[in-house]
This record gives C-alpha cells, structure tokens and sequence, in this order.
C-alpha cells in the first residue's frame, strides 16, 4: 500500500491534497486496491455545493459500487473529465488521479482529516 507523505486522508479512503483553499480528492490506493479493476466513475457538476461527508461520486469496479465522500465542504470548481473515459487510470495512478477540485469552505475541516502515519496505521486496524 502506497500512502504519500504530503496527502491528508479521511477515514472512507480519500486523500485529499490542499493547495491554498483548494482540494484536490481521489480514492487511495488502499481503496483502489480493495475494489479491484476500476470500469467506471461518476464525476459531480461543477458548481455543486458539497458539505462534509456528501456523495462526492460514485467509483464502480468489476467487484462492486463505492460512493466517494468529501472530506470538506466546499464547491467543487474542477473535475477530472479524463476519469470519464479512463477510470483504470485510478488504478494505475490513484493519487496522479484526482476527482475533483474543491474550493474549500471551512479549513478548519482539514484539521479533521489524517497525515501519512495516522492513515497507515488506520488501514492496519481495519484489517
């Protein structure tokens, strides 16, 4: 399992990569991992509003269907079109495959989420 140091992760398998008031959320690798081969993925609109732990999309493989949560509130500004059409690539590069881009609300909500260590140690008491 691949965790980057520079990442924040939430406890439903998001990273999130905070640049300014921006987040940039995928699924981790331990998630991409745990669902298999990835075939399809929901992108959200631009300009929805998202509160912490809304829908954010839905990433579908070959074994089941996985909602994605924000970990933030805010509204999403960008989205990862290429996902339409290659969602393997989450599988290839989870954390180079971002979802969506929020402009974050609340920053103190990042505060919430983990650093490396604490998601490492996370994942190994979930199994």
């Amino acid at each position: 399992m691949k965790v980057l140091e520079e990442l924040k992760y939430s406890k439903e398998h998001e990273w999130v990569k905070i640049d300014g008031n921006k987040a940039y959320i995928g699924i981790t690798d331990h998630a991409q991992h745990s669902l298999g081969d990835i075939v399809f993925v929901e992108i959200p609109e631009v300009g929805t509003e998202l509160n912490k732990g809304d829908v954010l999309g839905v990433v579908e493989s070959v074994k089941a269907a996985s909602d994605v949560y924000t970990p933030v509130s805010g509204k999403i500004i960008e989205v990862n079109e290429d996902l339409t059409d290659s969602p393997e690539n989450i599988n290839e590069d989870p954390y180079g495959s971002w979802i969506a881009v929020i402009e974050i609300s609340d920053m103190s909500e990042t505060e919430e989420l983990m650093d490396a260590n604490d998601y490492e140690r996370f994942c190994q008491e979930e199994e």
